[in-house]
Parts: C-alpha cells; sequence; structure tokens
C-alpha cells in the first residue's frame, strides 16, 4: 500500500511539473482579475457582501470561462497538426520524389553538402514516419502538442480558481467573524504574498530571473488593481452626487 502512495504522489507532482505552465498563468490571470475586482468594489465604498459576490461571480465565471479557452485552443492545435499530418503522410506516399526534394532543399539550408546530404536524405526518406516527422518541424514549423487538452484546462480552472480565491480570503473570514481589522490591507498583503509566489513558479517556467519575474507580476497586480480602485471610486462618485 506505501508503494502504490508512494507511486501515486509520485504521478501527481510529475503531472504538476508538466503543467506548470498552465498553472502559473492561470493563477496570475486569477489573482489579477478578482483582486481588480475587490479593488474596484472597494474605490466603489461597496459593502463586504456585495464585493463577496461581485468576487466569487467572477472568479467562477472567468475561470470556467479561461479553461474552456485554454481546452479548445489546445485541442484545436492537436486537430491542426493532425490534418496536415495526414497530408504529409499522402504526398509522401503519392509524390515522393518532390517531398524528397523538399527534404534535400531542407538539409542544404542547414548547410550539408555532397555526400553527407545524400546519406542524411537516403536516411529520412527509408522511414515514413520520420520523413513525415521531419516534414512537419522543418517545413510547416509544426510541433505536435504531448499534454492532454482536458488536463491543460483542468489546471487552468484549479490555479485560477485556487489562487483567485485568495483576494476573497479576507472578506470571507471577515463577513462571518467581523473584525475592526484594515480588510483592503490585509487582503492586499496576502495578495501580494501570492503574486510572490506565483511569479517566483513563473521564471522557473520561463528560465528567467526569479527577481525580475516576481516584481512584473507584482507589478502587473498592482497596476490592475490602482485601475479598477480609481475606476471604481470616480464611478461612485458619478453616479451618487
Amino acid at each position: 500500500m506505501n508503494e502504490a502512495l508512494i507511486h501515486k504522489q509520485s504521478s501527481y507532482f510529475q503531472n504538476l511539473q508538466v503543467y506548470l505552465r498552465e498553472f502559473v498563468y492561470g493563477g496570475i490571470d486569477g489573482a489579477v482579475t478578482t483582486f481588480a475586482v475587490v479593488a474596484g468594489g472597494f474605490g466603489a465604498d461597496l459593502n463586504t457582501g456585495i464585493i463577496i459576490i461581485l468576487g466569487f461571480a467572477n472568479l467562477l465565471a472567468d475561470g470556467f470561462s479561461m479553461s474552456v479557452g485554454a481546452y479548445l485552443s489546445a485541442k484545436s492545435d492537436k486537430e491542426k497538426y493532425k490534418k496536415h499530418e495526414s497530408l504529409e503522410y499522402w504526398e509522401v506516399e503519392n509524390t515522393p520524389e518532390l517531398e524528397r526534394e523538399e527534404i534535400t532543399e531542407i538539409y542544404k539550408a542547414k548547410g550539408f553538402q555532397g555526400d553527407l546530404l545524400e546519406k542524411v536524405v537516403n536516411q529520412i526518406t527509408s522511414n515514413k514516419d520520420l520523413w513525415v516527422a521531419e516534414m512537419m518541424k522543418d517545413e510547416l514549423h509544426l510541433m505536435m502538442e504531448t499534454k492532454s487538452p482536458f488536463k491543460i484546462g483542468l489546471a487552468t480552472l484549479v490555479s485560477f480558481i485556487t489562487v483567485g480565491f485568495i483576494p476573497l480570503l479576507v472578506y470571507l473570514w471577515t463577513y462571518f467573524y467581523p473584525s475592526d481589522s484594515n480588510i483592503f490591507l490585509w487582503t492586499s498583503i496576502l495578495t501580494a504574498l501570492a503574486f510572490v509566489v506565483i511569479g517566483a513558479l513563473k521564471s522557473l517556467v520561463n528560465q528567467t530571473s526569479a527577481t525580475k519575474s516576481i516584481a512584473e507580476t507584482v507589478s502587473l497586480g498592482l497596476l490592475a488593481a490602482l485601475v479598477a480602485y480609481y475606476v471604481g471610486d470616480l464611478l461612485q462618485n458619478f453616479f451618487t452626487t
């Protein structure tokens, strides 16, 4: 049983690594959009209950919309690849000389010449699958997406809702357990910490500086919050005067 549990945990962490990009960008969008709603509500001087309602409506609707978009995009990319792959197989089978010439031109452009060029072309064209794979990669510049479209959408949804829930956490807690603390201040602090963590993860995905990635992510969240706050404040003044 322990081995089964270890295997299950190992599989979970492998999936997390594979879909880390989707988790990171879903989390960024979730935190930015929900925090913007909270900041706009605060700027408009809305009460806690209304901010919670708007926040959750945004969190669930946008999370679902984004995950569906990610799923459909990944599914479309796979279908596009399969369509062009089928066409390349047909061309290899029905117009092999033309396709061989295309392979020759591709490898000439890469610097291959003479006998070496002939050997490389012979090797590639001796295997239909390899031949088509080379045409897909070098002629059409298409790469097969190995990730599951469903898991891409699921990772996006989970991260959007999980990270996007953080800006609502203090408001929800205060709604059930009222206190005199500055709700928006604590919300801003927690959300900033979330941006720091998700920014650090983004640096792993993009192989960039952690400091730069964190600064960009925090700045993006701050800018969105400032815009939402002042828009909310402006609209509140306009409609109540």
